[in-house]
């Protein structure tokens, strides 16, 4: 009797810890790949509005915080996550976003972490944040029926902002993609793949405008032209061609 007792109470133990949840110490592969994003933190409070973000891919680690970008090796070692020396963009902004940018780096360094299926759990001393697989968190928007407003011009390795006061936007639907151009608007015949569009000659009004908006203009439309890369990230749509490309969010 005593042994059957035995087998039973360790048999209960073994399914009780079965059911306490499945979170576990991942490997760097069950992580590539992933972008999580915090949506809870308890034992510190994060600048009002930002969110923490970290990308696993190929051994690396990116990480944004609100205001700058870093990046570095990572490894998993004994449950704890380990980093390197973290390389760091050097964008000034608002005081409070550059010491959560400190913050996070000494968070990350050294905390325990579990996975359970989408969420990811990092904990250090008293603080525990709680992150979510931006799939999950903030699925990619439809490529289809979506407005899409631009939010900045790729010119080679830079990046420029839209002018205030312009506006500049496409729709995709029907084999037709409905262009706002930033001073004038028309449309063109478009042929979705999943990485690319074949855009069709674009027919626009005539009409001028102001410089600012003449250059948006010019901007976008030796973009809409002819086959163009694409790719979906949330609510971001990128266009690119031949070291050209678009920046565009997704109408709220």
């Amino acid at each position: 009797m005593r042994i059957i007792a035995s087998f039973i109470v360790a048999a209960a133990l073994v399914v009780g810890a079965c059911a306490g949840g499945g979170a576990a110490s991942p490997s760097p592969a069950s992580l590539d790949g992933r972008t999580f994003l915090s949506t809870n933190v308890q034992g510190h409070d994060l600048v009002p509005g930002s969110t923490v973000r970290m990308r696993f891919q190929d051994g690396q680690l990116g990480i944004s915080a609100g205001c700058n970008q870093m990046s570095g090796r990572y490894a998993i070692v004994d449950g704890r996550l380990t980093t390197g020396q973290m390389a760091m963009t050097e964008m000034a902004c608002d005081e409070p976003l550059m010491a959560q940018d400190t913050w996070v780096a000494a968070f990350v360094g050294g905390a325990a972490v579990t996975l359970a299926g989408d969420t990811l759990t990092l904990k250090n001393g008293d603080v525990t944040m709680t992150l979510t697989d931006r799939e999950v968190a903030d699925p990619d928007r439809p490529l289809g029926g979506t407005r899409w407003v631009l939010d900045g011009i790729v010119s080679g390795d830079a990046v420029s902002s839209v002018p205030a006061g312009v506006t500049a936007a496409l729709t995709i639907s029907n084999g037709q993609m409905q262009v706002e151009a930033g001073c004038n608007a028309g449309s063109a015949s478009v042929a979705v793949t999943d990485t690319t569009l074949s855009i069709g000659p674009l027919g626009l009004t005539k009409k001028a405008c102001v410089p600012e908006a003449m250059a948006v203009e010019r901007a976008v439309t030796s973009v809409l032209s002819g086959k163009v890369g694409y790719s979906i990230e949330a609510d971001a749509l990128t266009l690119t061609t031949d070291g050209a490309g678009l920046m565009l969010r997704a109408a709220s």
